[in-house]
């Protein structure tokens, strides 16, 4: 057999009609929302009206992603599968891809090789429109508050402290500051301003927070969109947005159903980024997921100092869950890569590198165990270059911190080679201790929370606060918003904020250069290092090699 991109497995796959995914689920055809043959939303309602099994909810992590790539999602569905394979009622929920990545360097999100959701391509590119409605909504606030500005600025903003931003799903470099309003009084106010990409808008991590479309208004409203001349915070709800933007979302709440390659049914919800947002699916389809299924695997965007830590942090405080057990994922070659090897050497043996980078993984797997005392498995995703050696070394440094290594082939064997996995979570759901504890406590001030998750989930030796985010710290504690969790923006290639220091780096300190409130969401974000909430497309991006044939057929997409 010759090697067949994903896209090529994808298409060859022969998907269950959705109301077939539904009946897996007890859902009745009443309850879901038709997008074809093989999307459906589902009424998120159900929830209260139905009786649930509160399932056991499984998190996947991963080391610091580097190009020589985890598989972390690819996991997630694999062991999805594989848990269905030995029997088990099980339902996977991930995060919705972004058009950015997608067209960009990153590619998509729908897992890959025989561990993939379908329908991929749909999944990877408009889906059910969720993303779209999610910019609308942001956009439509932007113009509002413009508007108001332009129409007499009855609440008197500054506007040079306008902190509302305008958003698309796209790596537009272009838009990340802009003028506008220019060429005379009928087309607005001057003013700066600049995009976001749309998985970076409080708006996404909102949608993802919310339980249901009542608390999703109090949410939207509460957003801060301004400040007024005196320093005052103006909202969403002063300007009388929220209700405008939860008709936009109204559909988008519903949990969009889909299948895995396997026939496991998938909620595929929501997609924030966890290098400058929470990094988690949405909380309504994490909870539907648990509701209609005994297992539930779910994942967390990058590696556990970013995507688990909010996972834990943010998303488990905020919705009252708690994981039963976590996958790390980590791959032989990335851990060569961080042990100083380059990218087009990673097939050959090197133990030394190998025992260089391998740290990595094991601070990953000390957050979980030793911070969150959560118990965990590496799932170690085995390349055909992987020697016994390196195996075996990667197997017995795990070992010294009680954590058992099994190796995963999902990508090439879909859920028959995710068992070794599958059955060792089984064993950490039922034999192992579970005392989960969050890595610090939400009434803290905001500087010790920050240092908390720098000095215990990072490893430095302490933070620096710029003289504008010490600033905007204490007006934000002034204001109100001291107690709730932080959001830490930071690079996600390295445990430190410089991309560059790969492995386990220590004698760093990571430094805070601005710090604002997401109070619809309910966090205050902390910038480090020179993160950015809008990427740019790399030199040839994977644009350049996407198309589609006269029947339809897409080709290029990984």
């Amino acid at each position: 057999m010759g090697f067949k991109s994903d896209i090529e497995i994808a298409q060859e796959a022969k998907m269950q009609d959705i109301r077939e995914m539904a009946k897996k689920l007890n859902i009745s055809e009443e309850d879901i929302d038709l997008y074809g043959k093989y999307k459906a939303k589902v009424d998120y309602n159900l929830l209260k009206k139905t009786k649930g099994k509160n399932g056991k909810l499984i998190l996947t992590t991963a080391i610091n992603p580097t190009p020589a790539g985890e598989g972390k999602t690819t996991t997630a569905i694999g062991v999805a599968d594989a848990l269905s394979k030995l029997g088990k009622s099980t339902v996977v929920a991930l995060r919705e891809p972004s058009l950015g990545p997608v067209f960009g360097i990153k590619g998509g999100a729908a897992g890959g090789g025989y561990a993939q959701v379908v329908p991929m391509e749909d999944i990877n590119l408009h889906f059910t429109g969720d993303i779209h409605a999610i910019g609308a909504a942001n956009n439509l606030l932007a113009a509002m508050v413009d508007n108001h500005i332009y129409q007499g600025n009855k609440l008197n903003i500054d506007t040079r402290r306008v902190v509302w931003r305008r958003a698309v799903d796209m790596n537009d470099r272009q838009l990340r500051f802009i003028t506008d309003g220019l060429s005379g009084k009928t087309n607005g106010v001057p003013r700066e301003d600049g995009f976001d990409i749309t998985v970076a808008s409080e708006i996404m991590a909102i949608f993802c927070l919310a339980n249901d479309i009542t608390d999703l208004k109090e949410r939207l409203a509460r957003i801060v969109v301004a400040y007024t001349r005196e320093g005052k915070p103006i909202t969403a709800g002063q300007i009388n947005a929220q209700g405008a933007m939860a008709a936009l979302l109204k559909d988008a709440l519903k949990p969009n159903l889909v299948q895995t390659l396997e026939g496991t049914p998938a909620f595929v919800h929501g997609g924030p980024f966890a290098n400058i947002a929470h990094g988690c699916n949405s909380v309504i389809a994490t909870k539907m997921a648990k509701h209609f299924g005994d297992y539930v695997v779910t994942e967390a965007g990058f590696g556990a100092d970013l995507g688990a830590e909010k996972f834990l942090d943010i998303k488990c405080r905020m919705a009252g869950l708690k994981p039963d057990a976590v996958i790390i994922v980590a791959t032989v070659r990335a851990l060569k890569y961080n042990g100083g090897v380059p990218k087009a050497e990673l097939s050959k043996e090197n133990l030394e590198a190998l025992e260089k980078g391998l740290p990595n993984l094991l601070k990953h797997v000390e957050n979980i165990t030793k911070v969150y005392k959560l118990p965990a498995v590496v799932a170690l995703n085995r390349f055909p270059t992987d020697t016994e050696a390196e195996l075996k070394l990667v197997e017995d440094k795990c070992k010294e911190l009680g954590v058992n290594v099994k190796l995963s082939e999902v990508w090439a064997k879909g859920g028959e080679g995710g068992q070794e996995v599958a059955k060792e979570v089984l064993r950490l759901i039922d034999e192992e201790e579970n005392n989960f504890e969050y890595a610090y406590d939400v009434q803290l001030p905001i500087k010790d929370k920050i240092r908390a998750i720098a000095q215990k989930i990072y490893g430095a030796d302490d933070v620096d606060f710029t003289t504008g985010a010490s600033k905007q710290i204490k007006q934000l504690e002034e204001l109100g918003f001291g107690n709730i969790p932080v959001c830490i923006a930071k690079t996600q290639y390295s445990l430190t904020d410089d991309q560059k220091k790969l492995g386990r780096p220590t004698g760093f300190k990571i430094t805070v250069r601005q710090v604002n409130v997401s109070a619809g969401a309910g966090f205050v974000v902390a910038v480090t290092g020179s993160i950015m909430k809008m990427p740019g497309l790399p030199k040839v991006p994977a644009a350049e090699k996407i198309d589609v044939d006269e029947n339809g057929v897409i080709s290029g997409l990984f």
